[in-house]
């Protein structure tokens, strides 16, 4: 009886060791980055309108809580928290928009400074970036009572949404009823 010796078929692992490619293991996940991309202001009478633009690197496949701090002189003003989901949608390139109200401020250069972040379980910092721009202020009319800091009159933002706690609610309540309406689609067919 003669033994039949059975050549050795390639298999992808052994692919590798005959051409020196290096395996990877797991999937190699892309580096979070938040860049601003700069701080751009507007005076008006008592007010200063404040836009922060920023980028979130890959938007597309990643990202979820980023918390904005904005500080004037060294004392925190404003913390906005945005919700931004992963989507092939949507762009890399976003905005924040808030109004500072400065009634009682004396003319003078003061610094602005916009941290922004991804806050991790234990309260860690991630991704941080942060950026300062100096603001050359002068009331139109003079006020009786002078003030060391501003407050922020409004929050908006211009290609972001902040959802809140019965919007989710509401979109839960429709996304549910999709779901029934296809389930009673399938049963009749």
């Amino acid at each position: 009886m003669k033994i039949l010796k059975r050549s050795k078929q390639s298999t992808l692992d052994n692919l590798a060791y005959h051409f020196d490619i290096q395996k990877t293991k797991g999937k190699d996940k892309p580096k979070k980055t938040i860049i601003i991309n700069g701080i751009e202001h507007v005076t008006k009478e008592n007010e200063l309108d404040l836009r922060i633009g920023f980028s979130l690197l890959p938007s597309k496949t990643s990202f979820s809580k980023i918390i904005i701090d904005l500080y004037f002189q060294d004392n925190l003003v404003n913390s906005t928290s945005l919700s931004i989901p992963e989507s092939l949608l949507l762009n890399d390139s976003f905005e924040h928009s808030l109004v500072l109200e400065m009634s009682g401020i004396r003319e003078g250069d003061y610094v602005i400074r916009a941290e922004l972040y991804e806050l991790w379980d234990t309260t860690e910092k991630l991704n941080f970036t942060a950026e300062e721009v100096i603001v050359h202020y002068t009331p139109i009319t003079r006020e009786e009572r002078l003030v060391k800091i501003p407050t922020v009159k409004s929050v908006a933002g211009a290609d972001l949404a902040i959802v809140s706690p019965s919007a989710k609610e509401i979109f839960s309540g429709i996304e549910q009823n999709l779901k029934k309406e296809s389930e009673s689609k399938k049963d009749y067919w």
